[in-house]
C-alpha cells in the first residue's frame, strides 16, 4: 500500500510541474507556480501569483523530496527545485520576504523552516525575519491573537493557527501557546466543537471553514510533542472527533472550493496527517484520535482518486473529493484577488490552489500508510 500511494503522489507532483511550473520572467534558475490551468497571458507572465499558494507549492517540493529520498531516490532533482521555489518567491516577491498578510507569511515560513529542516536549504535569515514579525503582531490589548493583516482589527485562525506553529517549532513556546490558548478560549464552538473563523471589530465571525480545522490541529499536536500534561492532546481529541462528526461523509471530508478554498481540504488533511503519525501516545483516547485521523485521510485520498480526471496519464483533481471533477477550458472566468482573498474559477478545477489540495491529500496518504 504505501508503493500505491507513493506512485500517486508521484503522480500528482507531476500533474503540478507539467502543468503549472514555470520558470519566472525566462530567467534561469527560477521556477514559481503558475496560477491557472489552462493560463491566461496575464497568468503566464506571472502578472498573479498568489503569495501563500506559492508556499504551500514549495512546502510540497519539500514533502516530495523527503518522500523519495526514503524510498532511495535521492537524486540532486528534488532539493534543486526547493531551492529554486524558494529564491524565485523571493525575486517575485520583489520588496523582500515579507507581505502584509500575518497567515501569508506564516505560511511562507512553515514552508522555508521545513525545507531547511529536511533538505538542508538555508533559509535562515528568512525565517528569522518571518518568527519576528509574527512574533512581534501579538496584541492582546487589541483582542488578539494576531490580526489577519497588518493594521486589520480581524483576528483570526488562519493566521494565528500557522503562525503558532512556526513559533513553536522556532523554540518559542510561550508566545505559541497564548496563541494556541488564545483560539481554544475564544473561538471554539461549544456546539460543535469545531473552530470558528475569527473576531472583527469585536464581533465573532462564526463561519467553519475546513483549513481552521487543520491549522489548530496542527499547532495542537505540536505543542503536545513539545509540553507535559494532557491539554493539548485533549484538545486534539476533540477537534479531530468534530471534524469527524461534522465535516465528513462516509469518513470523505465534504465540500471544497477554488480560489484560496483550494487549499482549505488539503490543509485539514495535511494535519490531521500529522496526528494519525506523531501525536504522542499516553492512553486509549490518543489511539483512537489517530486512527479517527488516519481513517479520514485515506478515506478522502480515495475518494479525491476515484473521481479524478485523467489527463495525458496526470490526474486533475476535483474541487470536492466526493464529485467527479470537471475539466476545465479556455472559457469562463479565473481566479481574482478581491479585498485579500482569491476568488475561484467558474470551473474551480483550473485553480492551481486546487490541484496543491489533491497533491497534499496524496502526500498525506502516503505519510499515514508509510508511518509505522
Amino acid at each position: 500500500m504505501p508503493e500505491m500511494w507513493a506512485d500517486r503522489a508521484d503522480a500528482a507532483e507531476a500533474a503540478v510541474v507539467g502543468r503549472h511550473v514555470r520558470r519566472l520572467w525566462g530567467l534561469p534558475g527560477t521556477e514559481l507556480g503558475v496560477v491557472g490551468w489552462p493560463a491566461t497571458r496575464r497568468e503566464r507572465i506571472f502578472g498573479s501569483w498568489h503569495y501563500w499558494w506559492q508556499a504551500h507549492l514549495i512546502d510540497l517540493a519539500v514533502d516530495a523530496a523527503e518522500r523519495q529520498a526514503k524510498a532511495g531516490d535521492g537524486s540532486a532533482r528534488n532539493r534543486r527545485r526547493v531551492v529554486q521555489l524558494t529564491r524565485t518567491h523571493r525575486i517575485r516577491n520583489i520588496t523582500g520576504w515579507t507581505n502584509n498578510y500575518f497567515d501569508d507569511m506564516a505560511w511562507l515560513g512553515l514552508a522555508l523552516d521545513r525545507a531547511q529542516r529536511h533538505l538542508g536549504v538555508d533559509r535562515g535569515a528568512a525565517i528569522t525575519t518571518l518568527v519576528g514579525e509574527l512574533h512581534d503582531a501579538w496584541q492582546p490589548e487589541q483582542g488578539g491573537g494576531i490580526p489577519w493583516r497588518r493594521g486589520d482589527s480581524f483576528f483570526n485562525t488562519p493566521a494565528n493557527g500557522p503562525a503558532a506553529l512556526l513559533l513553536a517549532r522556532s523554540g518559542k513556546l510561550e508566545r505559541a501557546q497564548e496563541m494556541a490558548d488564545w483560539i481554544h478560549d475564544r473561538l471554539v464552538d461549544p456546539d460543535t466543537g469545531l473552530v470558528f473563523d475569527g473576531i472583527r471589530h469585536g464581533v465573532l465571525e462564526r463561519a467553519v471553514y475546513s483549513y481552521c480545522q487543520g491549522v489548530v490541529l496542527g499547532v495542537e499536536t505540536e505543542l503536545a510533542t513539545r509540553c507535559d500534561g494532557p491539554r493539548h492532546r485533549n484538545r486534539v481529541h476533540a477537534l479531530v472527533d468534530a471534524v469527524d462528526n461534522e465535516l465528513t461523509e462516509r469518513s470523505i471530508i465534504t465540500g471544497g472550493g477554488g480560489g484560496d478554498g483550494g487549499l482549505f481540504n488539503g490543509i485539514l488533511v495535511r494535519y490531521l496527517a500529522m496526528v494519525a503519525t506523531t501525536l504522542p501516545v499516553q492512553d486509549s483516547d490518543d489511539v483512537r484520535a489517530r486512527a479517527t485521523a488516519r481513517r479520514i485521510v485515506l478515506a478522502s485520498a480515495d475518494g479525491a482518486w476515484e473521481n479524478r480526471l485523467q489527463i495525458e496519464g496526470l490526474p486533475l483533481f476535483g474541487r470536492d473529493w466526493t464529485q467527479p471533477a470537471r475539466l476545465p477550458g479556455s472559457s469562463g472566468t479565473v481566479a481574482q484577488f478581491t479585498a485579500g482573498t482569491v476568488r475561484a474559477s467558474s470551473i474551480a478545477e483550473r485553480d492551481l490552489s486546487v490541484q496543491l489540495g489533491g497533491w497534499m491529500l496524496m502526500e498525506a496518504a502516503h505519510a499515514v500508510v508509510a508511518s509505522p
